[in-house]
């Protein structure tokens, strides 16, 4: 690849999320090397214009950003729970990333980045690195490992081991090998014929499909915010995943770096009040999505809507 060739960074957002996104933005732009050149290209449905100037006004002469609308059509996807983001909250640009392939099929590689995040370094370190035959890069997601009931789900409902189940939010995309082995027709395929009931619907897809085709981050890609474990020292990218959200909390681990990039993104009022106006019934709230998620990756394994069942009945699941 080409030094000169832009890294393409994709995100997928929906209007609610911009101020978050333009707070990764902001990092990635800043750790940035100045000797590459780098394309944002958003995903979105149903940003506001306002919105939509305010984030690529925060473009360089070295790091664009712009606005791509997801007009394919997603109707297949129906708000049903077991489509819902973390039990709760139903959005389809969670899928967003499956279609990148078939969207852009003059791009080869590409990096999606979910917009919860803080990038402390540059982003070309990333994209550098040999895919060679496999379908995406991912980190293994540590942050839930060591929950017995949700490593549990990931190998009985999943069907793949709880050290190999991958977090999608930060993902090295090898775009030629996906449209060639027709990724976006089998996840729709599976999709609309067995509706899998899933806690995390586009990250299980993409761990039940590109079993023994995932190359394996170092987790400073992806380091998250976990109960009981020390932050790392030195994390390339900081993911405020599931509710470990600085803008929601005090004393989330890395909140520091989130509120230095939000100074510097636009959105400081707004995410300020966002906060400050975060009410107890808003957090009690929280905790019942996460008593949900904990209770349906209880359930999920003993119904026959898995992975892992229909692999076992014969149905063809990994690419």
């Amino acid at each position: 690849m080409r030094k000169q060739e832009p890294i393409p960074i994709f995100f997928s957002v929906d209007d609610n999320y911009i101020p978050f996104l333009a707070v990764a933005l902001t990092s990635a732009i800043q750790n940035a090397s100045r000797e590459r050149r780098y394309q944002a290209i958003v995903l979105h449905q149903g940003v506001k214009e306002e919105n939509i100037r305010r984030v690529t006004a925060l473009s360089t002469e070295y790091f664009s950003v712009e606005f791509v609308p997801m007009e394919r059509s997603l109707d297949c996807i129906t708000d049903r729970i077991g489509n819902r983001l973390r039990a709760d909250y139903f959005t389809l640009t969670i899928y967003f990333r499956l279609f990148i392939p078939v969207m852009f099929p003059d791009r080869e590689k590409a990096i999606y980045l979910d917009s919860d995040i803080v990038v402390e370094d540059d982003l070309a370190k990333l994209y550098d690195l040999d895919l060679g035959d496999h379908f995406i890069a991912a980190a293994r997601d540590m942050s839930v490992v060591d929950v017995k009931i949700l490593g549990d789900y990931m190998e009985e409902a999943v069907g793949v081991p709880r050290e190999e189940y991958i977090n999608s939010g930060i993902l090295l995309m090898n775009l030629k090998k996906m449209r060639q082995a027709g990724m976006e027709e089998h996840f729709l395929s599976l999709l609309n014929t067995y509706h899998f009931d899933c806690i995390a619907p586009d990250q299980d897809y993409l761990n039940a499909m590109c079993s023994g085709k995932i190359r394996y981050l170092e987790s400073s890609w992806d380091a998250m915010p976990t109960e009981g474990k020390a932050p790392m020292e030195h994390p390339s990218i900081i993911h405020y995943n599931l509710f470990s959200k600085p803008w929601c909390y005090d004393g989330v681990p890395y909140e520091e770096a989130f509120w230095t990039y939000a100074r510097r993104s636009g959105f400081w009022e707004e995410l300020r009040a966002f906060k400050d106006g975060y009410s107890q019934e808003a957090k009690q709230e929280d905790s019942r999505h996460m008593d949900l998620l904990l209770r349906r990756a209880g359930e999920i394994p003993r119904g026959d809507t898995t992975f892992r069942k229909a692999a076992e009945r014969g149905v063809k699941i990994r690419l």
